[in-house]
């Protein structure tokens, strides 16, 4: 069994507890983890720069940091860290629900613990694949913009 905690430190977003930790469940066993502990953070914009500036020497927030702690399959362990500032900003830019923009955040960041990476065409073109497919069966719909976007 994946044990997901989702700790809520910011006020701005109402978040959807329930439909993250099912992100989680639908990312991880596709990628077929059967068992181990995986922790998402929502966090404001100050925040996650702070970590961002910390942990990879970038002086600039961001939308979502992922840390693997453990790939060892079937046992998974990782940290996910998304702003909810940075989803009420762009949900504003692509025209969909903030709360849809912070679910998106939260599945890449889990497919990055799933192994998979956007450094490349390809990677990308796989990852969006993979996020299109897991917010489907999460009941959301990506707007035009963010389908076409690279």
């Amino acid at each position: 069994m994946i044990n997901t905690a989702v700790s809520n430190q910011q006020s701005r977003l109402p978040i959807d507890e329930a439909r993250l930790v099912r992100a989680a469940g639908l990312v991880l066993g596709d990628a077929e983890y059967r068992e181990g502990e995986i922790s998402i953070a929502v966090v404001d914009d100050p925040t996650i720069h702070k970590l961002n500036a910390r942990h990879l020497n970038h002086d600039y927030p961001t939308d979502v940091l992922s840390f693997p702690l453990l790939d060892a399959p079937p046992c998974v362990e990782g940290e996910v860290i998304v702003s909810a500032d940075t989803a009420i900003e762009n949900a504003a830019r692509y025209g969909w629900p903030a709360e849809s923009e912070l679910c998106l955040y939260v599945v890449h960041g889990l497919l990055h613990l799933a192994g998979y990476g956007d450094k490349t065409d390809d990677d990308r073109r796989e990852m969006r694949a993979a996020e299109a497919g897991v917010l489907t069966r999460l009941g959301v719909s990506l707007p035009e913009a963010k389908e076409a976007a690279p």
